[in-house]
């Protein structure tokens, strides 16, 4: 989370240790008289059991009679109440209040932010609306105060962590992570800062936003209001003297080539890019207009991802697949390439959890990534100098050892750790 504003509306709810995460089911029993709840409480129970289920988002969508309100917990939405919709003009005027919003605007979408105090705790909301049919539709993202994770707790194999630690310890190169929105990618590139960050080096990050702070890391706020784009802000840093360098996501040309450029003079940088897969990455650099002369001797690493649930271990139980999709799964870990080390066992389990009060009767907990990884090296290079499409640099990444995401997710499944239809939910197109 970035540091708070001093300018921000803060709110300050009671301790969360000990509050129900069924807050907003008792005020959804109330309906008729919910109107006796004053804005500021409801709001703060909205809050109180979306930090305590969890949860990124809060959804509060206005309807005909009611205001749904859903959760986004672990990637996925889930229902979690409805409000007569007489509660919904003095909640939003409340919102709008704390983030600074005009309150007579509703024609137009508006977007803020506002803190919460919770006994030690400390989270940033940030607040979108969006017109719709029957008001305002209000998104909230809840931004906690979070650490970064080290390399080894991502959830990367034992091969590619270990290939990864290698090229993030050069001191050059271009290094990407691609996937969808809220697929990891931010966060992996934040174990990665975490690990070359060190007294002698100096880093310099630039975000859109800035999700959390790093100690001992120069962290600069994109505003593209203001002027400041990731393109021209890559170029000033350059003279800042860094080491190291994260761009938050390589959108254009000139952020592309910057990054590029930075990584062929002895930097070494980290950005994202939004692609399928990781052999998409090179095809969209070259795409957006880098020449391969430059984007082939800059990038050393591409690794994709997504983000699986993991399933609850309190009620997880060995699974039967019928044979069908037993089939599909067998098909896919029998592709993964010998060269890539993984042991794949003749013997196969699966495992699904079936609901628990330990993860409010959901069957998952938590998430952690699946990966594909692929270092360039001669041959690689050879395809970008040709133009070389997704589907020639996938084939040659996976004849070199990548192991693809589809079949890391899987391998977690015989683990344990997630199981298969959650693997195929995040991994197929």
């Amino acid at each position: 989370m970035r540091p708070p504003n001093r300018e921000q509306e803060r709110v300050v709810i009671s301790e969360l240790q000990g509050l129900k995460v069924d807050k907003l089911k008792e005020l959804e029993t109330m309906q008729e008289s919910i109107t006796t709840v004053s804005p500021t409480e409801l709001i703060s129970s909205l809050l109180t059991s979306a930090v305590i289920a969890r949860a990124s988002d809060i959804h509060l969508q206005p309807e005909e009679k009611y205001l749904a309100v859903r959760l986004r917990i672990d990637g996925v939405l889930q229902e979690a109440a409805k409000f007569h919709s007489s509660v919904y003009h003095n909640l939003i005027s409340r919102i709008k209040i704390l983030s600074k919003l005009k309150i007579n605007v509703t024609k137009v979408p508006q977007d803020g932010s506002f803190v919460i105090d919770a006994g030690n705790r400390t989270f940033e909301i940030r607040v979108s609306l969006l017109p719709s049919a029957y008001g305002e539709s209000i998104v909230l993202r809840i931004l906690g105060e979070q650490t970064a994770l080290n390399v080894q707790d991502i959830g990367m194999r034992a091969l590619a962590y270990e290939r990864i630690l290698i090229e993030i310890q050069k001191p050059n190169g271009l290094i990407l992570t691609t996937g969808p929105t809220g697929s990891g990618k931010t966060t992996t590139l934040y174990s990665f800062l975490k690990t070359v960050n060190k007294p002698g080096v100096k880093t310099i990050t630039l975000e859109d936003p800035i999700e959390y702070r790093l100690e001992g890391v120069e962290q600069i706020q994109i505003d593209q209001k203001a002027g400041l784009t990731f393109a021209n802000a890559l170029k000033s840093t350059l003279r800042q003297d860094p080491d190291v360098l994260m761009v938050g996501e390589i959108r254009d040309l000139d952020t592309a080539e910057a990054a590029a450029q930075a990584a062929l003079t002895g930097h070494l940088v980290f950005s994202t890019l939004h692609t399928n897969d990781a052999a998409g990455a090179i095809p969209r650099f070259l795409n957006l207009g880098v020449q391969p002369v430059v984007l082939a001797p800059a990038l050393t690493t591409v690794i994709a991802q997504r983000l699986v649930r993991r399933i609850c271990q309190e009620c997880k139980e060995e699974q039967a697949l019928d044979p069908a999709l037993l089939k599909r799964v067998n098909r896919v870990l029998e592709a993964i390439p010998s060269n890539s080390k993984e042991q794949v066992p003749s013997e196969r389990k699966f495992y699904h959890s079936r609901g628990c009060k330990a993860c409010h009767h959901v069957g998952y907990k938590g998430r952690m990534g699946v990966f594909e990884v692929f270092i360039m090296d001669d041959a690689m290079q050879q395809l970008v100098f040709k133009g070389a499409s997704t589907v020639e640099i996938k084939a040659l990444a996976i004849k070199s050892g990548m192991v693809t995401m589809i079949q890391d997710g899987l391998l977690k499944a015989l683990e344990g750790i997630t199981d298969v239809a959650e693997v195929f939910r995040v991994t197929e197109e």
